[in-house]
């Protein structure tokens, strides 16, 4: 299939973010197509900010999508039990968390907007580590003194290392100093180069067995991945064989 575009990518993760390590590939699907099934409402997935994000598209059509997903290194299956979860990839993650922060620092433009003053920020601790220091200098990069009341009040119910770093940007912004651009520019880039993905390929194994070289193709590779099955060891003729010396064994 086409790849796709980085406004599809960044819906998928954001649709996946939801049911990480608790959801398979059917409920994202279901998700993106906006599904109206009792078990999608009752978990409350309809709140997804990507919610029917594909309604105009096949169930069919959102699963090759998915899959081109997990097959380009965004997202992963990891099984629990015989249960196969989605997962980001680092790659995914690194996506997710910079479009998450985003999300997080517009809501402050909007409170700005409304002047709002009765501020919990309840809804940021335990939040995963990297991503919050992740908005937090994105906040500071605005340079806007306005957020200063907004860091002030999270740094009160904030653990040690986080405060340490909340108070950094406060500091920062006070003291007006300077962003560092080299740094934002080459976050940048790499994001950009990530949105690229890994396209999969045939890989070159070695067997355990007979120490020959065989080919683990990409068909092979989705296969086991779906299965939750390792790498194979060993090459076909050697795993041909063992089972065969089994099915003697048998007799």
């Amino acid at each position: 299939m086409e790849p796709l575009t980085a406004k599809e990518i960044l819906t998928i993760l954001r649709a996946a973010d939801q049911i990480i390590a608790m959801g398979g590939r059917t409920q994202l699907v279901k998700i993106l197509k906006g599904s109206k099934e009792k078990r999608v409402l009752e978990l409350g997935l309809d709140t997804n900010p990507a919610y029917g994000s594909f309604s105009t598209e096949t169930m069919a059509e959102i699963l090759k999508k998915v899959d081109w997903m997990i097959d380009y290194d965004f997202l992963e299956l990891h099984f629990q039990g015989k249960l196969p979860t989605i997962v980001f990839t680092d790659r995914g993650w690194a996506l997710e968390s910079d479009q998450r922060a985003d999300e997080f620092l517009q809501e402050w433009v909007e409170w700005l907007s409304d002047n709002q003053s009765e501020l919990d920020m309840g809804y940021l601790k335990d939040r995963n580590r990297d991503m919050i220091l992740l908005f937090l200098d994105k906040v500071r990069e605005t340079g806007n003194p306005r957020f200063i009341p907004f860091l002030e009040a999270w740094k009160d119910i904030e653990y040690k290392k986080v405060r340490a770093a909340i108070q950094t940007v406060i500091e920062a912004l006070k003291n007006n100093e300077p962003v560092d651009k080299v740094a934002i520019d080459e976050r940048k880039s790499i994001l950009q180069q990530y949105l690229k993905g890994s396209p999969p390929q045939d890989l070159r194994l070695k067997c355990w067995e007979c120490s020959e070289r065989f080919t683990f193709t990409v068909g092979e590779q989705r296969f086991y991945k779906e299965k939750g099955f390792s790498m194979p060891n060993r090459c076909e003729k050697c795993r041909e064989r063992r089972r065969f010396g089994q099915m003697i064994d048998e007799f």
